[in-house]
């Protein structure tokens, strides 16, 4: 399984009520209300919407460097670029590539950093 596909199956999707139908077809998941709910049911108050390392250490996800490293290769970047730019930037670039694919992959999110 994919690093990313470990993260999103963290996320429960199906028998919450913050799930709408957005078509016949397809469903939106809520994840901004999913995750808000689960870091009050885990009393963390972490600073998902801004933090990679706290969004994976709400899932329960390995959050090493060398963990995030692989989820950030995973979705698109190249390995000069962590190298040049350094941890701080490859935080930032790989909080928004995985909110940016939560959304393609049926969800909601709304930006709040």
């Amino acid at each position: 399984m994919s690093c990313f596909s470990e993260l999103l199956n963290r996320i429960p999707d199906g028998d919450n009520e913050l799930v709408g139908e957005a078509s016949a077809r397809r469903v939106t998941i809520d994840f901004d209300g999913l995750l808000d709910l689960r870091d009050r049911e885990q009393s963390k108050q972490a600073e998902w919407r801004c933090s990679i390392v706290d969004l994976m250490k709400l899932l329960e996800l390995d959050t090493s460097y060398g963990s995030r490293k692989e989820l950030l290769l995973e979705l698109g970047d190249k390995q000069i670029d962590i190298d040049l730019n350094g941890v701080a930037e490859m935080n930032l670039w790989l909080h928004r590539q995985v909110m940016k694919k939560l959304v393609e992959n049926r969800g909601r999110y709304r930006r709040d950093c």
